[in-house]
């Protein structure tokens, strides 16, 4: 089985966000990057993949410039055979649309029976990539995964939908899948394993190489929430503050 899975470098969530000077992105200067958090449910079920279908060959892939390839060597530990980087130290100015005609410009020659894409990423969120790159490669989007099994060419899916809901639908290979948290538990890459990391191929292709699509989607700019009126504090035993809050509702709306 030929499997990709497609990752993103995303900033630590805990960083200090400031709007870049041209006021459409954050300033990626001085932040700590990890991989994107979904994503690595996406790498963990493509490894649990692999080691279930005998002979399968991994590929894990990323846009970006050179410190992404940090968060692919961590993939590389966890599992895949081998990384790509695709060179873009412009990766942050592109749209969904674009981000996801270069993966399929990679992929549609290689015979891919699986792709893992993450549900969305924690920065942009966009949610599209997945979607996108199935509708390019004309193959089935199995979406918001939470449950995964693969058997005899077909893949079955439990989906997580609105209000605790889910659905379960089924696709036959190839066919993308994005992944939800809670799908599995990722497993930490063992000192061995990050050793055996540093002899396996990763690979670099220019994002010319790979990008004819023009963008379909610009941001006109980016800007910290607006601060509104400021919160009270009640304090004080539960029937003072039982009047306090009539008081208010009183005289402040008209619920009262």
């Amino acid at each position: 089985m030929n499997i990709l899975v497609c990752i993103k470098q995303v900033p630590d969530m805990e960083s200090r966000f400031k709007v870049d000077a041209k006021g459409t992105w954050y300033e990626e200067s001085d932040l700590a990057w990890r991989m994107n958090e979904y994503d690595e449910y996406a790498v963990e079920q493509a490894v649990q993949l692999k080691e279930q279908e005998s002979g399968s060959d991994l590929t894990v892939l990323s846009i970006g410039p050179a410190r992404v390839k940090e968060t692919l060597k961590k993939a590389l530990a966890m599992g895949a055979d081998r990384a790509v980087q695709v060179v873009d130290d412009a990766a942050a100015e592109k749209d969904p649309f674009q981000m996801a005609s270069v993966i399929a410009a990679f992929a549609k020659d290689k015979g891919f029976d699986v792709i893992f894409t993450g549900m969305q990423s924690q920065d942009r969120g966009s949610g599209q990539i997945g979607v996108l790159v199935a509708e390019m490669l004309g193959i089935p989007a199995l979406t918001t995964a939470v449950e995964f099994a693969y058997a005899d060419g077909a893949i079955n899916v439990r989906r997580e939908l609105e209000g605790g809901l889910k659905a379960v639908v089924t696709a036959k290979t190839p066919a993308l899948v994005s992944c939800q948290l809670g799908l599995n538990t990722p497993r930490y890459p063992t000192l061995p394993n990050i050793m055996k990391a540093k002899k396996k191929e990763l690979l670099e292709v220019p994002v010319a190489d790979l990008l004819s699509a023009e963008s379909r989607l610009t941001t006109l700019s980016l800007a910290y929430p607006e601060k509104k009126g400021s919160a009270q504090i009640l304090e004080g035993e539960v029937a003072d503050l039982v009047d306090q809050v009539i008081g208010i509702l009183k005289e402040k709306t008209a619920v009262l």
